[in-house]
This record gives structure tokens, C-alpha cells and sequence, in this order.
């Protein structure tokens, strides 16, 4: 199983203003185009891209970090990783370190792209529009 380590720099936004647009399920929606549910509290389970990842929510600190339970539609039956978003603020500018564990070995590259494609690309251009 691999492990991905992404760290990203976005400009002229807060911690705050990160967490929300994860952990909101309309912004979610309007910044990935696709269909999110979001019930955010510890224990609540959320069902983004129309139900691709689903999980749930292990621990919530707004501003500063997410962990959830995340898999993949398309995953091995019972594979389950680790999502953990941890905010930072520098300056005028936000950045999330994230970790993702226990990906399978033949998806990690394709699911490490897909953080890229369809999350800090678009949270970039619905931040700099909101």
C-alpha cells in the first residue's frame, strides 16, 4: 500500500476559508462540479464526485485539520486509506500539508494526479472567484 505527500500553496485565502470549502457540501460541489454530501461532524460520513469517495470524518479542528476514512468506488472491496489535511497560514496565503495512507500500490499514482485535477486545481479557481 502507498502513502501520498502533497503540500499546496494557496494564495490570498485563509485556513479557515479552506476547511469550509472541504468541509461545506455546497461549496464542495460548486468547486468540484460534481455531487458532494457532507455531514460535518466527527462520526458524520460524506459521498463526493457522486459517490467515488466516500468516508468519514475522524477529526475536525477548523482552520487547522481534517482526518478522515476515505475510499475509492473502484477500490479493492474493504480497502480503506487515510485522508488527513493539516492548514497553515503564511501571511496572506494558506497552505495544506496532506497525507493519504494506505492507497493501493497500483492507484497511488493515479489518485495522487487526481488530488491535483480535481481538488487544489479547482479550489484554486473557485477561491480566486468567491
Amino acid at each position: 500500500m502507498g502513502i501520498i505527500n502533497q503540500t499546496e500553496l494557496f494564495e490570498n485565502t485563509t485556513t479557515g476559508k479552506l476547511y469550509e470549502v472541504l468541509m461545506d457540501a455546497k461549496q464542495h460541489a460548486a468547486f468540484t462540479g460534481d455531487e458532494a454530501e457532507i455531514d460535518a461532524k466527527v462520526g458524520g460520513i460524506f459521498s463526493t464526485y457522486g459517490g467515488y469517495s466516500t468516508g468519514k470524518n475522524k477529526e475536525l479542528i477548523p482552520g487547522k485539520r481534517i482526518v478522515q476514512t476515505w475510499r475509492a468506488a473502484d477500490w479493492p472491496e474493504g480497502v480503506e486509506s487515510t485522508v488527513t489535511f493539516d492548514f497553515e497560514q503564511d501571511g496572506d496565503n494558506a497552505i495544506i500539508h496532506f497525507t493519504q495512507t494506505n492507497v493501493p500500490d497500483e492507484q497511488s499514482e493515479s489518485i495522487a494526479n487526481g488530488w491535483h485535477e480535481y481538488y487544489w486545481e479547482p479550489m484554486r479557481g473557485y477561491l480566486a472567484v468567491s
